[in-house]
């Protein structure tokens, strides 16, 4: 019986695996915000909020609304696979299935067990505001089955729940400053009365807790409006429960104006990592967000280095797969555009116009394999013809192909031979050379 217990579920995740390859934002099939990201079993689980358009009737119009939570995970940083929806509001045995206010979540392992918390307002006649609530799964994809009742003597939002290396759990919370208290071991019940943590700016909205240990320092994490939109900052204790000294600025407010952010921080094969949200994919509407990550440093003194967002993020492309260049790594100061594909379905991402005679993008490593590739391949357009130069960017700046883009006023795919085969992880650099305005999608090899 246990066996074909878990063949069902096996197959149940199966069936409802999507995959997609992403750079800046990682996931581009959905909007997705406030991720939680954790380390479980050799890969990277990511566990955000869902932000879904609300209508008359479906949340409040304008504002934040989400009903669900899905799960993704990689094994690079690079190819993300979506698992499907993990917890729904119409689940929930305690919560308001009208709330749309599955907001900011977390997940914990423990004795084999993941343990999913998640904030929601609870049915009329229950608790005001919000609860947190848990929901409990033999593997980190799901599925997760939700506690009938919610975590009691907690009210607020954004839980983050930690393991200290003695065993004893921690969880954090929001509800205008930041509030801790111990876990009992079956991570359901408080084993201490919350505290409001000590060491955090007194003026301005704080929210989005995010613990994590390094060489024995904790490090809180938080999102604060210091003036009118939220930027990231980090406090720094010896004790999980502080007093936590004031650190500095994690990352700065959004150039786009995104009102809010949200992270976690973990580190994967020996490099640290932050993971946030911005509106690329909705930039006129920040109630609808997309997850991000970028590379994340440490100075001497065990401070953390200011992390600038970036379009390329992290994760090493292969070659063989669409390489999106307008999540560029660097481009010349003009003649590069960058726009939506289809203004209506912004999922389908990006494109770039190269529109000016040397004008460059330069997009970072990309993985090619020994004796694999063959042939370069560009889906492009062109109102005027145009010629691609596709090189590595290295003191050499050997050329892999020149690509004669034809004029006319359609998408097309343009193959050419390539002229010299890389090996290993390159820079690439795609520049147009002579006049014209070339319009690029993607690049292959193959």
């Amino acid at each position: 019986m246990k066996y074909f217990k878990q063949c069902l579920i096996l197959m149940s995740l199966v069936l409802n695996v999507k995959y997609s390859t992403a750079q800046n934002p990682l996931i581009m099939n959905q909007f997705t915000a406030d991720p939680s990201a954790r380390v479980f079993n050799g890969k990277v689980y990511l566990y955000p909020s869902h932000d879904i358009l609300a209508t008359p009737g479906h949340g409040r119009v304008g504002w934040f609304c989400m009903q669900d939570y899905h799960v993704f995970s990689s094994p690079n940083l690079t190819d993300w696979t979506d698992y499907g929806v993990i917890v729904s509001q119409n689940k929930v045995p305690w919560a308001d299935s009208t709330a749309y206010s599955m907001w900011a979540p977390d997940c914990i392992e423990r004795a084999g067990k993941y343990y999913f918390y998640f904030p929601a307002p609870a049915k009329p006649g229950g608790a005001r505001g919000f609860s947190v609530g848990v929901a409990i799964a033999d593997d980190p994809a799901g599925p997760f089955i939700s506690q009938p009742l919610p975590i009691a003597g907690i009210h607020g939002i954004d839980p983050n729940v930690q393991i200290d290396k003695d065993g004893q759990a921690y969880i954090y919370w929001a509800q205008g400053n930041l509030y801790g208290a111990k876990l009992k071991s079956n991570m359901l019940e408080l084993d201490s009365e919350p505290v409001k943590l000590e060491g955090f700016p007194d003026k301005g909205l704080k929210e989005g807790p995010y613990l994590f240990e390094r060489k024995g320092v904790y490090y809180m994490t938080y999102p604060h409006v210091a003036d009118k939109i939220e930027r990231l900052e980090y406090a720094m204790s010896d004790s999980l429960l502080g007093p936590f000294k004031y650190a500095g600025v994690l990352m700065d407010e959004s150039t786009s104006g995104c009102w809010t952010n949200h992270q976690s921080v973990i580190e994967f094969k020996n490099q640290w990592y932050l993971f946030y949200h911005n509106d690329d994919l909705s930039p006129n509407f920040d109630k609808n967000r997309s997850v991000r990550a970028d590379s994340l440093f440490f100075n001497e003194d065990g401070t953390i280095r200011k992390v600038i967002p970036t379009l390329r993020g992290v994760g090493i492309s292969n070659a063989t797969k669409k390489l999106k260049i307008d999540r560029f790594s660097a481009k010349s100061a003009d003649g590069i555009d960058l726009a939506f594909l289809d203004t209506i379905n912004k999922f389908k991402g990006w494109k770039t116009t190269f529109n000016k005679t040397g004008s460059w993008i330069q997009y970072n490593s990309v993985l090619f394999t020994k004796n694999q590739i063959k042939h370069v391949k560009v889906n492009a357009r062109s109102a005027t013809g145009g010629i691609l130069l596709i090189s590595t960017k290295d003191a050499s700046e050997k050329t892999i192909a020149k690509m004669n883009i034809p004029k006319g006023y359609n998408w097309s795919v343009v193959t050419n031979d390539i002229l010299f085969m890389p090996t290993g992880v390159k820079n690439l650099l795609v520049q147009l050379k002579g006049c014209g305005n070339v319009e690029v999608d993607w690049i292959s090899f193959e």
